[in-house]
C-alpha cells in the first residue's frame, strides 16, 4: 500500500480549452500539510477543482486516494468527494439549519443512517475544531472564524484521506486566520493529510512547511530558506 495520497504526473490543466497549467509533476504523502500558493489567475483553483473532479484531467496522469482522474467518469465523483474534505473560502453552509443540521444533512447524503452514530461522530468533529458547544446555533449566529471552523467539520465527517482547503482564510481577518490555522494544524498533527490553496503569506512565514507555487502555468515546489 503505497502512502501517496495525491500524485500527479506531466498532467496538464485546462479550463475548457486554454490551457492553466502544463507539465505539473506533485506528490502528496500521507501526513503531509502542503501549502499551495501563486497569484490570483495563476491556476491555484483550476488545480484544486481537478483535484475533486470539477475539471477533468484531460492530460497526463493523476491518481488522489486511489482515484485514477485521467479516467474518472460522472458517477464516481461523489465516491472521490467522500475520500475528501473540502474547506471553501466561503463556508457553504447552510443558513437555514442549525451547525449540527449542517452535519447530519451530509452525513444523511453520504449514506449514514444510524441516528446514534451520526451523533457520536459529530459530536467528535467538533470537538476536533473546538466548537462542540455550538451544534444548536445557526450559521449566522456565528463568526466567520467560527464558521470556516464549523466547514472543516465538516469536511472531517468521512475521515478523508485528504483535506483540500481552498483559501480557507480568504474572508477572515488576520487573527482569525491565525486560529483555523491552529485547527488545521491540529488535525494535521492527528494525521489527517492537507492541501492548501493560500494566498496568504503571513502564514506561510507563521507555519513554514512543504509549499507549491503556481506561476508561468507552471506549479514547482518552493525550497524555503532557514533562518
Amino acid at each position: 500500500m503505497s502512502d501517496l495520497v495525491l500524485s500527479l504526473k506531466n498532467a496538464s490543466i485546462y479550463q475548457r480549452e486554454s490551457l492553466i497549467l502544463s507539465d505539473v509533476n506533485v506528490e502528496v504523502t500521507k501526513g503531509d500539510f502542503v501549502y499551495l500558493i501563486g497569484k490570483t489567475g495563476t491556476g491555484k483553483s483550476s488545480f484544486m477543482k481537478t483535484l475533486y473532479g470539477d475539471i477533468p484531467l484531460q492530460k497526463g496522469e493523476g491518481s488522489i486516494v486511489d482515484f485514477d482522474l485521467s479516467t474518472l467518469k460522472e458517477n464516481q465523483i461523489p465516491f472521490l468527494r467522500r475520500k475528501l474534505g473540502i474547506v471553501f473560502q466561503d463556508f457553504k453552509l447552510l443558513n437555514d439549519r442549525t451547525v449540527k443540521d449542517n452535519l447530519v444533512f451530509v452525513l444523511k447524503a453520504t449514506g449514514w443512517t444510524d441516528q446514534k452514530a451520526m451523533d457520536s461522530k459529530i459530536d467528535n468533529v467538533l470537538d476536533k475544531v473546538g466548537m462542540k458547544t455550538k451544534g444548536i446555533k445557526f450559521p449566522y449566529q456565528l463568526s466567520g472564524g467560527e464558521q470556516q471552523r464549523i466547514a472543516i467539520a465538516r469536511a472531517l465527517l468521512n475521515d478523508p484521506e485528504l483535506i483540500l482547503a481552498d483559501e480557507p482564510t480568504g474572508n477572515l481577518d488576520p487573527q482569525t486566520s491565525v486560529e483555523v490555522m491552529e485547527v488545521l494544524r491540529d488535525i494535521n498533527k492527528n494525521g489527517n493529510t492537507i492541501l492548501m490553496a493560500t494566498h496568504d503569506y503571513a502564514l506561510l512565514l507563521k507555519y513554514p512547511s512543504k509549499t507549491l507555487k503556481c506561476e508561468g502555468s507552471k506549479v514547482f515546489e518552493v525550497v524555503q530558506r532557514k533562518g
